[in-house]
């Protein structure tokens, strides 16, 4: 059991290398793509053996935590062998882009199938898929009715009652940075100053984590991406998460902050037709679902259709673009360290 758990850590710090579409024979499989992924979803490799059966294109993958991503591509410079880099939060792909481990590239088929507000104005990025960060209630502890936006969670009647999710995770990061633009900086630290004074308990490390807790009671409300929650309906990590997740209701802002899933040109790409077509498919109508369908992101335009996503309602984007989510990064990083989020 210590070696497999040795050997998963190493895999996700140092990445691991799979090779996509073998079952075509490697004959049938003249060029290909290689692909560093921040993403960590199994379903995702059933869309690049479906590129790999259009196109004769073999895709290697290399996953790891989109932090060891960006510090591999550091250290590697010319000899990088990545040709596509895919990357969580608006954050992490926006500064990827700004330490220059991104090269610009302009595609029609791209300009057409990702709306304006998802994709890099320098043409470095754009985006695959869209979560949600919704609030979570548990309705014996707190008046549902009363929550309905993410400044509602600073109310003093919700003293001791509200959990969040570390400073350091990059999804609460973008929705500060996102209150940064909708609401400006006077305000923002209002609500965080409120926000923060109505916890008591530990910061969570993870979404799924905070769910339960508030599921359980130990919580009246939280902040989660929404697909986690559907996940935990679906019984991905078990049978007790479906009850569990069944005991909250969510809440979505209207409008609300929606954040990414990425992908760019590698700055070095030795294969740069390939990676772009891959590009290209990973966002048109087919890719975006085929990423977003089995792990209850949205696509980049329409919903997820799965009952489990379904169940929460509509949702309406807020009006901040992804690459404002990445420039005020560091602003709201800075006022969530002074309102005391740890």
């Amino acid at each position: 059991m210590k070696s497999l758990r040795n050997f998963i850590y190493s895999a996700l710090s140092v990445g691991l290398v799979l090779e996509i579409g073998l079952s075509l024979g490697r004959s049938a499989l003249s060029r290909e793509v290689r692909v560093y992924s921040g993403r960590h979803y199994n379903t995702d490799r059933q869309i690049y053996k479906k590129f790999s059966k259009e196109t004769g294109i073999r895709v290697r993958l290399i996953e790891a935590t989109g932090i060891s991503l960006v510090e591999r591509l550091k250290r590697e410079g010319k000899s990088s062998k990545a040709d596509i880099i895919l990357l969580v939060d608006a954050a992490r792909i926006t500064n990827a882009a700004k330490a220059g481990l991104l090269q610009p590239y302009r595609s029609r088929k791209l300009e057409a199938e990702v709306p304006k507000q998802y994709r890099d104005p320098q043409g470095r990025w754009y985006a695959l898929t869209r979560r949600v960060r919704v609030i979570i209630a548990n309705p014996r502890k707190v008046d549902v009715k009363s929550i309905s936006s993410y400044s509602d969670l600073a109310n003093p009647s919700l003293a001791g009652k509200v959990c969040l999710r570390k400073r350091n995770s990059p999804y609460n990061q973008s929705l500060v940075a996102d209150q940064l633009v909708m609401r400006g900086e006077a305000e923002t630290k209002k609500w965080l100053k409120g926000m923060i004074s109505n916890v008591q308990q530990p910061y969570f490390p993870g979404d799924i984590g905070l769910t339960r807790a508030v599921s359980q009671g130990e919580c009246g409300v939280g902040i989660v991406n929404h697909y986690y929650v559907s996940r935990m309906l679906a019984g991905v990590n078990g049978k007790n998460d479906i009850k569990l997740a069944r005991k909250v209701n969510v809440i979505i802002p209207d409008p609300a902050h929606v954040n990414v899933s990425a992908g760019g040109l590698a700055k070095y790409a030795e294969n740069r037709d390939e990676a772009i077509q891959l590009l290209e498919f990973l966002a048109s109508p087919t890719g975006s679902l085929g990423l977003a369908g089995p792990t209850y992101e949205h696509p980049l335009r329409g919903s997820n259709q799965a009952e489990e996503v379904k169940g929460f309602g509509p949702f309406r984007p807020d009006r901040v673009t992804i690459n404002q989510l990445g420039e005020y990064n560091s602003r709201a990083i800075n006022l969530m360290a002074k309102s005391g989020w740890d």
